[in-house]
């Protein structure tokens, strides 16, 4: 019985082991090399922000347009499941009412009462989450992207009870099975008893490309860039158009501003 036990922890993590090897040995079968330095093409800010144009995805975006959402969560191998409870999203669709509570009138016109509204984590500059976490799993960095360590996350899920945005998802169960696109090699998967959540694409940002919802974007909708470079985009459409965060009075200060 122990001859079988000993063998069964050998072979399982020789599995382990393997899987985890997997990413590197199909980047070798490629004659890719590993990365292990930072790129020299990688986009550095400050401070990241986004700055999504909602009239200019209403108006030039074709309806019920979710390219963004689509790309994110094939990038980041963002699973698919359909109970409410347990669904897992990274960028989603909420009414004005949920987006932006204290911010109603009645008077409000209905076509943006009634619009979709892309929400997704805000990367606070004073975030709730990271101050809750009891093991650092959430944390932030100096260019202000609020991140995700998944091995250090215990699933205690305080940082979902801290977010006032919701934008944290707990994997209740094995989420693999649910992933209903092409699996992506270079991005780690979950496991059960983790959270997860937008990390701004700081793998893309690291080689060079920026987040997967805006590149997919066709309209030109959402705009990403350093919140403290003047020259930059972002800062020139705050300098020259009205713009709203989520729920502001709570002092979080969100890295994402809505043209509306």
């Amino acid at each position: 019985m122990e001859s079988s036990r000993r063998n069964f922890m050998k072979i399982g993590g020789a599995c382990a082991l393997g899987l985890g090897a997997l990413p590197i040995v199909k980047a070798y079968a490629k004659n890719e090399k590993p990365q292990v330095a930072p790129d020299s093409k990688a986009l550095v800010a400050t401070k990241w922000a986004m700055v999504i144009d909602m009239k200019k995805c209403w108006e030039k975006g074709k309806p019920g347009c979710k390219d963004c959402l689509l790309a994110c969560h094939s990038v980041h191998n963002v699973p698919e499941i359909k109970t409410i409870k347990e669904e897992i999203k990274w960028i989603w669709n909420e009414q004005y009412e949920h987006a932006f509570p204290g911010q109603e009138n009645h008077f409000l016109p209905e076509e943006i009462r009634q619009k979709p509204f892309i929400v997704l984590c805000n990367h606070c500059t004073n975030p709730p989450c990271v101050r809750v976490c009891p093991t650092k799993a959430t944390f932030k960095r100096k260019d202000g992207i609020t991140m995700m360590d998944y091995h250090r996350c215990i699933g205690c899920r305080y940082c979902m009870a801290g977010c006032p945005y919701g934008a944290r998802s707990f994997n209740f169960r094995d989420p693999r099975p649910y992933i209903q696109t092409e699996l992506n090699m270079t991005y780690p998967t979950r496991e059960r008893g983790v959270v997860e959540k937008c990390s701004f694409c700081d793998e893309r940002l690291a080689v060079g490309l920026l987040p997967a919802c805006v590149e997919a974007c066709k309209c030109g909708a959402l705009c990403f860039g350093d919140i403290e470079d003047p020259n930059s985009e972002v800062r020139k459409l705050l300098a020259s158009r009205f713009t709203i965060r989520r729920k502001p009075e709570l002092g979080t200060q969100p890295s994402v501003y809505y043209i509306v």
